[in-house]
């Protein structure tokens, strides 16, 4: 498996490090691929990292590496690189990259770097940090194939072989007008496909699915994933091409945002806590868990104005694990089901009601049907016929309120453009326990007479 060849590889390189045993390491570095090499990173020592990095002799893995270690493992490391080092580094990778990279660096350090680099290179990646972090414009790479209409087919493929033999990614040819506005887009397929004198304006695709270079990173992902392209053009506000977001970087917008949510909706943030000290992992988990701990303390409140209840009735505390837990249960798939819908597009904010509506009939038949399950067992345990209907109700009341809120909460914060996946953290399950709770115990004050 992929983890016991992580740890084993690790174990070797930490041993070897030991042992000062460079000819070795240096074999194991030049046979591991720097993504690879980036998880090894996260459990050495600074001082062993930079001894291992020393090791690279691929500036271009060197690049790899960069872009797979996480935020803190990759400044820690860079501290230890001579500027220079970090130049040629940056040189040999794609622009888009360097740009995300340099966003993460010191404000001077990361000067430092473009005043050191080729003047096209950064005047490039300063074109890209004018744009948003997680826009289109932020993500996408300068580096693509434009030719005007009139080019002929021949015409075309000579350019390819000769000034744009360096382009990373070609898989299309965007075609555009005399003042560079994205007019059209063909496949290398129908290149070569076509006799050599047919201008590229006579077999070209107008139809072209492009982005604004402020649309949301998360947008353009769906585009590329809904449409099946392999790279989708980035146009400025008069339509001029001035980039293209490709499919590798959309793969990872997709880990990113996916890792993001699922931090959200366990309550601990959006940062990568694994890889943090025990401080800082604590400091950032701290404030997630205020609403649960405000919940539980209202919970609290609640119950105790039911004491007499519970002093008459005390078979009613045997309940509330089961109620709480069935509505927070339901509530929470509601929840995860809606964020995941909104986030790969499947569903629309347009559908608001039809989406709650739809949530919250299955909230009322599970409800139902856990009801009647709950009640019964209470009829049996206590034979106390209201105690089992107050039991019955209280689930139904409890799993459909939590379906409607599961669902409600994140479809609301996706409309006001908040990630809907903040809502279904804590927040939504301590809703659902509170109401739970005083849903219980007023249907069995009123059904008990107490």
């Amino acid at each position: 498996m992929q983890a016991d060849r992580i740890k084993i590889l690790v174990d070797s390189i930490k041993r070897l490090s030991r042992r000062r045993a460079r000819t070795h390491l240096s074999n194991i570095v030049a046979k591991t691929h720097a993504a690879d090499l980036s998880v090894v990173f996260r459990s050495l020592s600074v001082p062993q990292q930079l001894e291992l990095f020393s090791l690279i002799t691929d500036v271009e893995q060197k690049g790899i590496l960069f872009s797979e270690l996480d935020v803190d493992t990759f400044l820690d490391l860079v501290e230890g690189i001579q500027l220079d080092d970090l130049v040629d580094v940056f040189e040999q990778m794609p622009n888009d990259d360097v740009a995300d990279l340099l966003e993460r660096l010191p404000e001077e350090k990361a000067d430092a770097i473009l005043e050191k680099m080729k003047k096209d290179e950064s005047d490039e990646v300063e074109d890209l940090l004018r744009y948003e972090k997680d826009t289109a414009g932020g993500i996408m790479v300068a580096d693509f194939i434009a030719l005007a209409e009139d080019t002929t087919a021949k015409e075309a493929i000579e350019a390819l072989q000769k000034e744009y033999s360096d382009v990373e990614m070609p898989f299309y040819l965007y075609v555009v007008d005399n003042y560079g506005k994205l007019v059209g887009v063909s496949s290398l397929r129908q290149l070569v496909l076509v006799r050599p004198e047919t201008p590229l304006r006579e077999f070209m695709a107008t139809d072209v699915f492009s982005v604004q270079t402020d649309m949301d990173q998360e947008e353009v992902a769906k585009i590329v994933a809904r449409y099946d392209i392999l790279a989708v053009p980035v146009v400025d506000n008069t339509n001029r091409l001035v980039g293209i977001v490709t499919v590798d970087d959309v793969i990872d917008i997709f880990r990113r945002e996916a890792t993001e949510d699922i931090l959200k909706m366990a309550g601990v943030g959006e940062e990568f806590v694994e890889t943090k000290s025990v401080l800082k992992s604590t400091r950032i988990r701290l404030p997630w868990l205020f609403a649960s701990c405000v919940g539980g303390i209202v919970a609290f409140f609640i119950i105790g104005k039911f004491e007499g209840s519970l002093a008459k009735i005390a078979t009613l505390a045997a309940f509330i694990p089961v109620i709480m837990g069935m509505g927070g249960n339901i509530g929470t798939q509601s929840s995860t089901i809606v964020v995941r819908g909104i986030a790969t597009g499947r569903i629309d904010i347009r559908d608001f009601w039809s989406v709650i509506f739809k949530e919250l009939t299955i909230g009322v038949i599970l409800g139902i049907i856990y009801g009647l399950l709950i009640g019964s067992v209470a009829q049996i345990r206590y034979s106390i016929g209201a105690l089992a209907i107050s039991v019955g109700l209280a689930v139904i009341s409890s799993m459909s309120v939590a379906a409607l809120v599961g669902s409600l909460v994140p479809m609301a914060f996706a409309r006001i453009h908040i990630d809907p996946a903040v809502a279904t953290g804590p927040f939504v399950t301590t809703a659902i326990d509170i109401i739970s709770v005083t849903f219980y115990f007023m249907i069995a004050t009123a059904l008990l007479g107490l």
